[in-house]
């Protein structure tokens, strides 16, 4: 922990924040000049608080303002800043549109938005019209209305704004990219990525049961299970698509020199939760009479103008390990993530598969493998702490992030083409093109050069 506050006080950090930034950018803004990054949170639960646990390493930010509504949560939050030797911010959450209170400060230059799904793209585009640099969790909308308010909003005001996907920085995931990259695999043709995660445990408690065993949710519920399962209950669609779809992307350059162009989706019965609630409250439990409409297993496949085709998966209410199910593959091979594999024509062995650990090393990131033991303990491996460091560096220099308004909008039309199509009978769904045509013209960003 010494050595990453350490580290994080030196120079250096702004050239690692440079070498996952872009050449160019399609907002306009003033530069933040003070000697540090003033920022707001709002939504201080878990994930909030993992952010913040990371930011507070940093000397080069300041957090000004805090928002809320759970006074337990901000009470924790609190705590981390002052016990770091920062000064108690300002807090915020006395209802639900206290956060705006927030973006009204002078003393917030960038905010970082951790709330549960629905607040996400309303909480975005106040930010932005605030003239804040934003930082948006996944996934950053949940309808196409939606979608084309955070680009509008990004274009309108010239405030950016970063999806902090942090599945984009895991280790293996930016060693395949760096192979993509170098052609290792050659002509891309093809992927699967999506979220399968047994999270039934998440998604029911009620704070009076052991974790993970209760069955209630809503109102009656804690944490995620407050609102994350009734999305289960309305909907059917891919709800959570951007852990997986957000690495694909930027190995074969969505909104830049390619994009999405259609999908389709199919959904199986959905019996997962309906039995863990039979198996841990009883078949005459209240919640074993509701009707979820999700389908345990959600099947979408993607098709991109370059040719590819990108099958996502949804898997969250049914008992499983956990995967993200990626696979990449092109003229000359493939790698797998279930099994940890790879097979590259005339470099392994003809019709068998290679353990993937020696390419991993060898194509290992240039930020990972400088500052790897540096992300230790910043949460889910490492990753969250590149994310956050990426999202600081391009607020510090207001400058398009690497995952922008255009990526957040692209990543998150699953969830409500997903939907369309699943209740038109798989029908295929055109993608809207969120850049307007600027996909043409717009150059891939420069994930693996290393500027220092």
């Amino acid at each position: 922990m010494n050595s990453r506050r350490n580290f994080i006080k030196k120079t250096a950090l702004l050239g690692a924040g440079l070498s996952i930034l872009p050449n160019y950018t399609f907002g306009m803004g003033t530069v933040h000049n003070a000697d540090k990054l003033k920022i707001g949170m709002i939504g201080v639960g878990l994930r909030g608080t993992n952010h913040l646990k990371n930011l507070l390493l940093r000397n080069d930010i300041t957090i000004t303002a805090i928002c809320d509504i759970d006074s337990k949560r901000t009470k924790i939050a609190v705590n981390h800043i002052t016990e770091s030797g920062s000064k108690k911010p300002l807090v915020f959450g006395k209802d639900d549109y206290d956060y705006r209170n927030l973006l009204a400060l002078d003393n917030v230059d960038a905010v970082v938005i951790s709330t549960p799904w629905l607040w996400h793209t309303l909480m975005a585009k106040d930010t932005m019209k605030a003239g804040k640099y934003t930082g948006l969790e996944v996934s950053a909308a949940n309808t196409m209305e939606e979608c084309w308010d955070l680009v509008n909003t990004h274009e309108q005001t010239g405030s950016h704004l970063m999806i902090l996907e942090n599945v984009n920085y895991r280790r293996d995931i930016m060693a395949v990219l760096n192979m993509v990259k170098q052609d290792v695999f050659g002509e891309l043709l093809h992927f699967r990525c999506g979220y399968q995660h047994d999270l039934r445990h998440v998604k029911f408690n009620d704070g009076k049961t052991a974790y993970g065993k209760g069955v209630e949710f809503g109102e009656k519920g804690i944490s995620e299970a407050a609102w994350r399962t009734q999305h289960s209950v309305l909907r059917n669609a891919d709800v959570y698509p951007t852990h997986g779809t957000g690495p694909i992307a930027a190995m074969c350059d969505i909104n830049r020199g390619n994009r999405f162009m259609t999908l389709t989706s199919t959904a199986t019965k959905s019996v997962g939760l309906h039995n863990y609630i039979v198996k841990h409250g009883g078949e005459n439990h209240p919640n074993a009479k509701i009707k979820f409409k999700l389908g345990d297993i959600i099947t979408s496949t993607i098709e991109t103008t370059n040719g590819e085709s990108i099958i996502v998966t949804h898997d969250t209410n049914s008992p499983r390990p956990y995967s993200l199910g990626f696979r990449v593959q092109g003229a000359n091979g493939l790698w797998e993530v279930d099994g940890n594999r790879i097979h590259i024509d005339g470099k392994t062995t003809p019709h068998e598969w290679e353990n993937a650990d020696n390419w991993l090393k060898k194509y290992d990131h240039p930020l990972w493998k400088k500052y790897g033991e540096l992300a230790n303990g910043a949460g889910h491996g490492g990753m969250d702490f590149f994310v956050m460091h990426a999202f600081v560096e391009a607020a510090k220099l207001n400058v398009a992030p690497p995952m922008d308004a255009y990526d957040a909008a692209a990543w998150s039309a699953i969830t409500p083409l997903s939907e369309a199509s699943i209740e038109n009978n798989g029908a295929p769904q055109d993608f809207p093109d969120f850049t307007r045509g600027n996909w043409v013209k717009r150059k891939p960003y420069h994930w693996i050069k290393d500027t220092f």
